[in-house]
């Protein structure tokens, strides 16, 4: 997809508050079901409850992989949605942090960018499931965000 192109599809979900269009240009994201909605300048992502999610059926819980690989497309599609690049980021290191089990249930994620260069991106991830400030887990990610 070319600048103007990827501008255009960006500038229009801004517009309608739907980014559904940009999710589906992550095949991973599609395939979890991430979903995410703009409140103001903060976007926050949503993980639905899905039975294919799950790692833990005694308990029932999410797999950990799918809270990393979550809270990784997070902070993927938040540069992807603010940073007015026509390319995704790539993934340069991703440390996570699991503090709770994550329950089926659906389960949010928010993120902070703490710097963006011209090169790398430094982004803090907190998903949450009943309420924000009890996190089930945190992680750190460092992205390549420039084109070469």
């Amino acid at each position: 997809m070319n600048r103007q192109a990827f501008n255009a599809l960006l500038s229009e979900a801004h517009t309608r508050n739907d980014y559904s269009a940009l999710i589906d240009l992550v095949p991973y994201a599609r395939l979890i079901g991430i979903e995410c909605l703009r409140l103001g300048d903060d976007m926050v992502f949503r993980l639905p409850a899905q039975a294919d999610n799950i790692g833990n059926p005694v308990l029932p819980a999410l797999h950990g992989g799918v809270i990393a690989g979550f809270m990784e497309h997070a902070a993927l599609l938040h540069l992807l949605m603010f940073m007015g690049s026509a390319h995704l980021p790539k993934t340069i290191d991703f440390s996570v942090d699991y503090l709770r089990a994550g329950h089926y249930r659906d389960t949010f994620a928010q993120c902070q960018v703490w710097r963006q260069g011209r090169r790398v991106a430094n982004v803090a991830i907190t998903a949450w499931q009943t309420t924000q400030t009890e996190p089930i887990a945190t992680a750190r990610a460092h992205f390549k965000v420039d084109e070469s």
